[in-house]
């Protein structure tokens, strides 16, 4: 497996899946071992999307190394979730992997996910009626 073939993989994921109706990658880099991806999407129900991923191989498997992917509506005033890695909840379980729900500070646990991973939950939060 190479970087390329996980931007690659994204790509598809997103164009084909159901829930997204507009994609625009803002940048995409390899850098030796490290690649990043980040784009902007517009989902079905006219939200907006960010997501922005740092990742690396390790013993053929990728592997997430920095995210923050952001979810709002549709005219960016409103956050829904943001899920991101910094580190500045230190107190929270599991961290410093945490979401941020409806308002900055209201912060919670969360788990590290991949774009991919992302993007299948985000399709059953729509598909449940969840946001």
């Amino acid at each position: 497996m190479e970087i390329q073939d996980y931007i690659n993989t994204v790509k598809i994921k997103l164009a084909t899946s159901c829930i997204i109706i507009k994609i625009a990658i803002v940048e995409e880099k390899i850098l030796l071992d490290r690649g990043y991806f980040r784009a902007r999407l517009t989902l079905v129900n006219n939200d907006f999307f960010e997501l922005a991923e740092s990742f690396t191989i390790i013993e053929g498997h990728f592997v997430t190394l920095g995210y923050r992917y952001q979810w709002m509506d549709e005219q960016k005033e409103k956050l829904r979730k943001r899920w991101d890695n910094v580190q500045h909840f230190p107190n929270l379980p599991n961290f410093p992997h945490h979401v941020h729900i409806i308002e900055e500070n209201n912060v919670e646990p969360s788990q590290s996910r991949n774009i991919l991973e992302l993007i299948e939950f985000i399709e059953k939060e729509l598909f449940l009626g969840l946001i």
